[in-house]
C-alpha cells in the first residue's frame, strides 16, 4: 500500500478545461477549428436577406466557439467579419472592439507581414474611415499597401479594394490629388478582376465626388456626367451574379445617382435591389 504523503496533487482539485469534453489537468488542450467556409456561407445568406440581427447572433456564437476551441485563426476570420458587419450597421463601439481584437490576433498569430495581415489592416482601416478616424485609417492602409505591393501573389481584387478605400480616406482629409491618383489605380486594377465592374462603378461615382468637391461648378459638371453614365453602364451591363452583393452595391449607389440628378437610374437600381432581396 502506497503511503499517503499528505499533499494534494493538481489532479485532486483541478477541474477539466471543459466538463463536457473531459480535458483534465495536465492534458494539452487540442485546437478545435470552426468551419470557416460554412460560417461565411451562412453570413452571406443572412446579409442577402438583410437579417442583420441574425447575422450578429451568428457571428457572436461562432466567436465564442472559436475561443473555446482555441482556434485563433477562426477567431481572426470572425473578428474581421464583425468589423465589416458593425461598419455596415453603424455600431461604432462594437466595430472598434472587433478592430482591437482582430489587430491583436494578427500579432499573436505572427501574421503582421503577410497578405492575411494586410487584408485585416484594410478591413479595419475601412471601418475607421467610416467612423471618421481618418488618421488611424491612413496608418493601417499604408501598412497594407506595403505588404500587397511587395507580394506578387496578392490578388488584383485585394489591391483594387485597398486603392479604392484608401482614396476615400484621402478624400475625407481633403487631399484630392492623392485621392484621384488612387482611384485611377483602382479602376485599372479592377479591370483585371472577374466581375470587377461593380467596384469600378463605385470608383467612378467616387471620382465624381472628388471633382464636385475640388472644381468649380461648370468644370465639374463636364467631368461628372460621363462618369455617372459610365458607372450606370458598368452596373447594368455587368455579368456579375445578381445576388445579395449585387443588390447591396445597387442600393449603395442609388442615392449617388439621385444626388447628381439621375433619378431614373437611381429608381432602377433601387428596384433591382429590392427584387433581389425579395427572391432571397
Amino acid at each position: 500500500m502506497k503511503d499517503f504523503d499528505g499533499y494534494l496533487k493538481p489532479e485532486d482539485y483541478a477541474e477539466p478545461r471543459c466538463l463536457l469534453c473531459d480535458e483534465a489537468y495536465g492534458v494539452t488542450p487540442q485546437v478545435k477549428s470552426v468551419p470557416q467556409s460554412r460560417i461565411i456561407e451562412k453570413m452571406n445568406d443572412y446579409m442577402s436577406r438583410r437579417d442583420y440581427n441574425g447575422a450578429e447572433r451568428h457571428l457572436l456564437y461562432w466567436l465564442e466557439e472559436s475561443r473555446l476551441g482555441l482556434d485563433k485563426g477562426g477567431e481572426l476570420l470572425i473578428s474581421n467579419e464583425m468589423v465589416g458587419h458593425y461598419r455596415k450597421t453603424g455600431e461604432k463601439e462594437k466595430a472598434f472592439e472587433a478592430i482591437d481584437n482582430a489587430l491583436r490576433l494578427v500579432e499573436e498569430l505572427g501574421f503582421s507581414q503577410n497578405v492575411s495581415a494586410a487584408t485585416t489592416f484594410v478591413n479595419c482601416a475601412t471601418a475607421y474611415n467610416a467612423f471618421g478616424e481618418n488618421e488611424k485609417s491612413i496608418a493601417l492602409f499604408e501598412k497594407a499597401r506595403a505588404i500587397y505591393e511587395a507580394d506578387s501573389s496578392a490578388s488584383p481584387e485585394l489591391l483594387g479594394g485597398l486603392y479604392n478605400n484608401m482614396a476615400l480616406c484621402f478624400f475625407a482629409l481633403g487631399e484630392f490629388g492623392k485621392s484621384l491618383e488612387l482611384y485611377e489605380k483602382a479602376l485599372d486594377t479592377m479591370a483585371k478582376v472577374p466581375h470587377g465592374e461593380l467596384e469600378q462603378a463605385i470608383t467612378c461615382l467616387n471620382i465624381a465626388d472628388v471633382y464636385a468637391a475640388s472644381l468649380d461648378e461648370d468644370e465639374s459638371e463636364k467631368k461628372i456626367e460621363p462618369l455617372v453614365e459610365k458607372a450606370y453602364s458598368l452596373l447594368i451591363d455587368s455579368d456579375a451574379p445578381k445576388d445579395g452583393y449585387y443588390a447591396f452595391v445597387c442600393e449603395k449607389c442609388a442615392p449617388v445617382f439621385s444626388y447628381y440628378g439621375f433619378f431614373l437610374y437611381a429608381d432602377k437600381l433601387k428596384k433591382t435591389a429590392e427584387e433581389i432581396y425579395e427572391r432571397a
